[in-house]
């Protein structure tokens, strides 16, 4: 009897050390899984959840998670700030796939440049307009008539052999609309005395939404330079000879308006001028800004008593409008 209290003792105590191990390891295991993060990546219950797909668009949190800290949109990815949302659109002119002027040609024995292809960009031409003059306040009709000012008068062609005086010619700003859909401010020079008929016909191709790339006064330096063949600038007063002749054009005496001349070009044996419009040679392929018998532009002029070049058998001068005839 006396020695089983020790043998008792000892069977217990494996049994007992078990159990307290197993106690114990079910206390860490709780501990630990209190404590650790979620293995599925997700946020642990005390943080606000992240926000989905469909947040409220007005939201300026960056969607992908890594804002610019410039504030500026990452590229590739749409702005969902309000102030994005709210900003004007932008105002500038789409650019130009054409820098016109940048490609001189080589000359022809008469003078003229060669005649070549026209570049795939302008069979079908649609170039911006660039503004070098303030655009018209609204879609309406706007012109105004005046003297030659003096700075206009000293970048022009004008100079005191041409046959005509200053104080003949008038300047007058008239509307139009471009090819690239915008309403556009041009200005002329023109004889005084048929000034208010070159309003008018102006006004009724602004009416009829006639396109027209460019509208500027044409410059000496221009007279002098080197052929590039891409030209397209609508002009009146140019003080120079009728092409090939020693007498003056009807330009010189600002009696004439060559509208669109790649649109329109000038056709006598081999010769195309602007140089690369070999393209609007072809009449049946209509395109806009071209002018064709019967359309929006002959009527205005015909209406004001000018002749089209375009009913002349040779040369053929599609672009020329003239109040004298020549």
């Amino acid at each position: 009897m006396g020695r089983s209290r020790p043998v008792v003792a000892q069977a217990l105590v494996p049994a007992l050390a078990a159990v307290l191990a197993a106690v114990l390891a079910a206390v860490l295991v709780a501990a630990l899984t209190g404590c650790r993060a979620d293995p599925a990546g997700t946020a642990a219950p005390s943080t606000p959840a992240a926000p989905s797909s469909t947040a409220d668009p007005t939201s300026t949190a960056d969607p992908t998670g890594t804002a610019d800290p410039t504030g500026t949109e990452p590229t590739g990815t749409a702005s969902t700030t309000a102030t994005s949302a709210a900003a004007p659109p932008s105002t500038a002119p789409p650019t130009s796939p054409w820098q016109v002027g940048a490609h001189p040609l080589p000359l022809r024995p008469d003078g003229f440049g060669q005649v070549q292809p026209t570049p795939e960009v302008l069979r079908d031409r649609r170039l911006p307009t660039t503004d070098r003059l303030p655009p018209p306040p609204s879609a309406e009709f706007a012109f105004n008539v005046r003297p030659v000012p003096s700075e206009v008068l000293r970048r022009s062609t004008w100079q005191p052999a041409c046959p005509v005086p200053v104080d003949e010619l008038r300047y007058l700003t008239v509307a139009f609309w471009g090819f690239d859909g915008r309403h556009h401010t041009g200005e002329l020079i023109v004889n005084a005395r048929v000034a208010t008929d070159v309003v008018t016909v102006f006004r009724r191709l602004d009416a009829a939404r006639f396109p027209i790339e460019e509208m500027r006064v044409v410059t000496a330096a221009e007279l002098d330079a080197a052929p590039t063949g891409d030209g397209n600038n609508t002009t009146a007063f140019v003080c120079r000879p009728a092409r090939g002749q020693a007498r003056w054009s009807a330009h010189a005496y600002g009696l004439a308006i060559d509208v669109n001349p790649f649109c329109n070009p000038y056709l006598r044996g081999d010769l195309v001028l602007p140089e690369l419009a070999s393209a609007y040679v072809d009449r049946g392929w209509a395109r806009p800004g071209m002018i064709r018998a019967g359309d929006p532009a002959v009527r205005a002029f015909t209406a004001a008593g000018w002749t089209w070049g375009g009913i002349w058998s040779s040369p053929r001068d599609l672009m020329h409008f003239t109040a004298t005839g020549g």
